[in-house]
């Protein structure tokens, strides 16, 4: 089937990520873009080929030549929009995080469900080619049974980035930390059972940086790290009884050359290292994990309900909000 798909705004984010992956999928049409300033909806509509431009978000979510939008707003517009999409009977890919709170997320949820419509939050990386691949070769015992796994993201912020403002769903966590969160949650294909955590947090009252401690069912453990103060690492680590996989650039592979892993196995032979251990790179086939996603979330909307591995958002927001509140503590 074939979305045709509305953008609320010109984010960032879209110029360097949906407006390629509409365009890059198998199954999504670029049809219009909106923005509170029409003559820059015009700009980018003449810049991107997008047929139709609209100089309000509403005059977008009432275009009947649309069958879903994408939400890239600031966290604080995320609930009143997608609502708002949803009541136009529109599906919509939102933005992480999906909400400022879990209640938030609940009401956001119960709304698309009872409007019919599918929501899903914006995960790219889970749609990747290598996070697939790893997720079913650990599951089949790649490296043994799952223990640990370890996620940082990290970037230095400028001071006045609305970013550090607690009242627009502000912080290391929600920004960036939510990708470790994700991440500890796909692998361990549960949610977390007890959580403990520790922040530094600036002058404004955000997270700044954020340090948690997860575990899951199945002794399974998760570390997460984020921050705002520190130079950029994006990284994540599985790693269990017989071996461990290290994935480098984890949330932004790079554009230029395969996705790759790094796997250390136990082993023995000639070709093991003076510990015993067996090193292996792992390459995976160069895709457009934006493109990725609109394919999957086009599935889901032929299923009429979220396919794997899909974020639902409402148990990712749970969990947030549980580690931003042990922070505080």
């Amino acid at each position: 089937m074939t979305l045709r798909w509305g953008i609320l705004g010109c984010a960032r984010i879209s110029r360097r990520g949906l407006i390629p992956g509409i365009k890059g999928s198998k199954s999504g049409a670029l049809t219009a873009i909106a923005s509170r300033e029409l003559e820059k909806a015009r700009a980018w509509g003449d810049e991107f080929g997008i047929p139709r431009v609209h100089g309000d978000y509403a005059a977008l979510l009432a275009d009947p030549e649309l069958d879903a939008v994408y939400i890239p707003l600031p966290n604080e517009l995320h609930a009143p929009w997608v609502k708002a999409a949803a009541d136009a009977g529109k599906h919509v890919l939102c933005e992480k995080p999906l909400a400022l709170n879990a209640e938030e997320a609940a009401s956001m949820v119960a709304h698309c469900r009872d409007r019919g419509v599918i929501l899903m939050e914006a995960f790219m990386w889970r749609h990747q080619p290598r996070t697939l691949t790893l997720r079913d070769r650990i599951a089949q015992g790649l490296i043994g049974d799952l223990r640990l796994i370890r996620a940082s993201f990290s970037f230095p912020i400028e001071g006045d980035d609305w970013r550090l403002d607690t009242a627009r769903g502000g912080g290391s966590l929600w920004d960036v930390g939510c990708y470790g969160v994700s991440t500890a949650r796909l692998f361990a294909a549960s949610e977390p059972d007890s959580i403990r955590a520790r922040a530094h947090f600036g002058p404004s009252g955000v997270d700044m940086s954020l340090a948690a401690s997860l575990s899951f069912p199945g002794g399974v453990l998760a570390s997460i790290d984020c921050s705002f103060e520190q130079p950029f690492r994006c990284t994540y680590e599985i790693v269990g009884t017989r071996g461990v996989i290290e994935v480098p650039d984890a949330y932004l592979p790079p554009s230029g050359s395969p996705p790759m892993a790094v796997l250390r196995t136990i082993g023995s032979g000639s070709d093991s290292d003076a510990n015993g251990d067996r090193t292996t790179v792992l390459e995976f086939p160069a895709a457009d994990q934006y493109a990725a996603m609109v394919d999957a979330f086009a599935a889901s909307v032929a299923a009429g309900r979220l396919q794997e591995p899909a974020e639902d958002g409402l148990a990712q927001m749970k969990a947030l909000d549980a580690i931003l509140a042990a922070a505080k503590g």
